[in-house]
């Protein structure tokens, strides 16, 4: 048989998770984010579950083509536009609308020869420091995309950096509202947190890591606050136990040192599966859907669960590392992450190639 970890993908969940995105912005409409293979998910699995959505945002030209491969017919944002002048011309067959936020991309459309104008989303650097026209250029980012024959429908789109944070989005809309005064288009400015916390709306909202069932703005607040369910559960099994002595240590390193008689649950899951090496001695997990704690440090193709408290658990033994356990049981991914420092979507968009990915029968 082969080995027994494997992820789930939860289509309903997801499907879930973009409703309560429309519920916080009825009269919006809603880009599902896909990029990274939908956080990891896989666009041909996340598909049913997301299709709901107004359109699809994403960076690659190869998943926009995966989409209209599966019948996407609807509207396509590439959130960095195109990195060379050529893309362009396959924005013109597959219909995408794409963003602009450097001179270079201005010029390589108004050399781009086209029957058919362009959507373009003009992106303003509110504050975030990555892309787009700062407020005092883009004004005249505006006019120069307004001249061309190859644009048809400027929109204008910002992204918020602390829109999960104590500093908020107040700075950065007072300076994208100061520059786009008057401006004809449509406005897309939320993100997950913005849309959850803020409840910033406009034309179009972002839904990102929300779909995915991660809080943006965890620890404080977890998708139980949110009414956001899992969507992808890594699951494994116990292959072997062993009894500690007070005083036995485990694994490399010898990083855990048993304080009393114990037993340990030899689990099928390592750093080499995408679980984080990171992960240190009390990291959550769950044995036959009850929770319990790792121990010690996490090996490529091992890792150790204390069996302490569950004298029924042994080798076959279900092991949940995140998602959904037995008996409605859920470990949130947010807790996992925090453990190894880091946020849940690295461990969506890390589960390795070699691990079993597929829809969940639920």
């Amino acid at each position: 048989m082969p080995r027994p970890i494997e992820a789930l993908v939860h289509v309903p969940a997801l499907a879930h998770n973009l409703q309560r995105a429309r519920a916080q912005a009825p009269d919006a409409r809603v880009w599902a984010v896909v990029k990274a293979n939908a956080y990891g998910h896989g666009i041909e699995r996340a598909y049913d579950g997301l299709r709901g959505a107004d359109g699809f945002a994403l960076l690659d030209l190869d998943e926009a083509e995966r989409l209209r491969t599966l019948g996407w017919r609807g509207p396509i944002l590439l959130l960095e536009g195109v990195f060379e002048p050529r893309d362009l011309e396959l924005c013109s067959r597959l219909d995408l609308w794409h963003a602009v936020h450097c001179d270079e991309q201005i010029d390589w459309l108004a050399a781009h020869k086209t029957h058919r104008p362009h959507r373009v989303f003009l992106k303003m650097n509110s504050g975030m420091n990555r892309l787009g026209f700062t407020p005092a250029a883009f004004r005249g980012a505006w006019a120069r995309l307004g001249a061309l024959p190859q644009v048809d429908e400027i929109s204008a789109i910002t992204h918020f950096s602390d829109a999960d944070g104590p500093r908020g989005i107040a700075h950065q809309i007072a300076a994208f509202e100061a520059a786009t005064q008057d401006l004809p288009g449509e406005r897309c400015l939320s993100n997950s947190a913005a849309l959850l916390r803020h409840g910033v709306k406009n034309d179009w909202v972002r839904a990102g890591i929300l779909l995915y069932g991660s809080a943006p703005d965890f620890p404080e607040h977890d998708i139980a606050h949110w009414d956001l369910q899992p969507t992808m559960t890594l699951r494994s099994r116990i292959i072997a136990t062993q009894t500690l002595a007070a005083g036995d240590t485990v694994g490399y390193g010898s990083s855990f040192t048993a304080p009393g008689p114990m037993r340990v649950g030899i689990v099928a899951c390592g750093y080499a599966d995408g679980y984080p090496r990171l992960c240190p001695t009390g990291t959550p997990a769950l044995v036959n859907g009850r929770r319990t704690r790792t121990i010690g440090r996490v090996s490529m193709d091992m890792l150790e669960v204390d069996l302490s408290e569950l004298p029924d658990a042994g080798i076959g033994s279900e092991v949940t590392l995140w998602g959904r356990g037995p008996g409605g049981s859920v470990l949130p991914i947010d807790e996992v992450a925090r453990a190894a420092g880091t946020i849940g979507y690295e461990l969506m968009c890390a589960v390795a190639p070699r691990v079993t990915m597929r829809v969940a029968e639920d």
